[in-house]
């Protein structure tokens, strides 16, 4: 279940403005996570057998319902421990942040002030310390900046067998229906960056845009701070608090917000895409798949006190709305102009819907399909 080895940049390899060391990143988080649940061998080496081969299963119903890579290879997924995948997705934020930054790079002479106070290694420990928590959570992930898979196919989709079983448990729902859910949304995002060429890069360049909005100093923001509260405290009034999400949009320039509202529309489009596929698919290829929707639902809203403040300091719960805002702008579109008129998302970055499009679908379908 452990991934490939990799030996992870050190500060400087890249480049001499690597603000994160990354090995402290992975050798934090693995000292401090929680291990998986206790699982019998052979029931251990069922659950890999079976998200092995449901990876590979997932990815043909996928292009089914999409249309996309239709002319790609289908490989397996990588079953991973919880230490492999904090491995793994170090790996790929080292790269996309490696990207992103040397995408700034064009627009900005340092990074030195978005990373002010923080050593490259205490960096690392904070990483570590989100890679930890995230560790225990995640069910999978598709990384497109990771290890290339094989021809045809770049990035790695890796499966989190632990949490998986964890969660299947959890939710008292037939193990193989959970997997093949589970691997339904991971394979659409593997099918969203391997079919569609320019969209890698197109994120990693958002990202690099947001990067160099971001030059300004901490003095800045602290600056606009009197403002940020008052606004706070009206939204609170009017009972729409602005939550974690709301107060770093409030703490920006316009320009930065116009950057975060790029990478916010691009990762919500992403997100509920795969989330109204592996729906989609429907009750012929995962039986229980209303049941798993109901109670996984319900799942995410749960957690005790600390879990949920966590949730809202990571910004995980605003995550959770990009689901929902995303299979509704996915369903929208669909049912209005069918699968075939929602893939003109892929034909272009112009063609992307903004962030106020995806809240209002038929902007989108009025901008593009006239």
């Amino acid at each position: 279940m452990n991934a490939r080895p990799s030996t992870l940049p050190t500060p400087g390899a890249a480049g001499e403005h690597r603000p994160l060391d990354w090995n402290v990143a992975v050798a934090t988080a693995v000292r401090l996570m929680k291990p998986g649940p206790e699982v019998p061998r052979a029931e251990a080496e069922q659950a890999v057998r079976s998200l092995r081969r449901f990876s590979v299963e997932a990815e043909s119903h996928v292009r089914d319902v999409t249309g996309l890579g239709q002319e790609l290879p289908i490989i397996a997924g990588d079953v991973v421990d919880r230490p492999a995948w904090v491995h793994g997705a170090a790996h790929g934020l080292a790269a996309l942040t490696d990207a992103a930054l040397s995408s700034a790079d064009a627009r900005m002479q340092r990074v030195d002030d978005l990373f002010a106070g923080l050593s490259s290694r205490s960096a690392g420990v904070q990483a570590g310390l989100v890679l930890a928590y995230l560790g225990g959570k995640v069910l999978g992930q598709f990384d497109p900046y990771g290890e290339s898979g094989a021809a045809g196919q770049r990035g790695r989709l890796l499966l989190v067998a632990p949490n998986i079983v964890a969660a299947q448990r959890s939710l008292g729902v037939p193990a193989d229906d959970f997997s093949m859910w589970v691997c339904l949304h991971e394979s659409t995002h593997r099918l969203q960056f391997n079919a569609v060429p320019w969209l890698r890069e197109h994120f990693s360049e958002s990202l690099g845009v947001l990067l160099a909005e971001m030059e300004g100093t901490t003095g800045e923001l602290l600056s606009r701070l009197p403002t940020v509260l008052r606004e706070a405290r009206a939204a609170r009034s009017g009972d729409s608090s602005p939550g974690m999400l709301g107060v770093i949009e409030l703490l920006q320039t316009p320009q930065q917000r116009l950057a975060l509202d790029r990478i916010i529309a691009i990762s919500t489009l992403l997100e509920g895409h795969a989330d109204h596929v592996m729906d989609a698919v429907g009750p012929r290829v995962v039986p229980s798949v209303a049941t798993i929707r109901s109670r996984f639902t319900e799942r995410r809203k749960g957690g005790g006190l600390l879990d949920r403040i966590l949730r809202s300091l990571l910004g995980v719960d605003a995550k959770i709305r990009q689901y929902a805002q995303g299979a509704a702008f996915t369903r929208h579109v669909v049912d209005e102009v069918g699968m075939t008129g929602f893939n003109a998302v892929w034909t272009s970055p112009e063609h992307l819907p903004t962030r106020s499009e995806i809240s209002a679908p038929d902007t989108w379908i009025r901008r593009i399909h006239g």
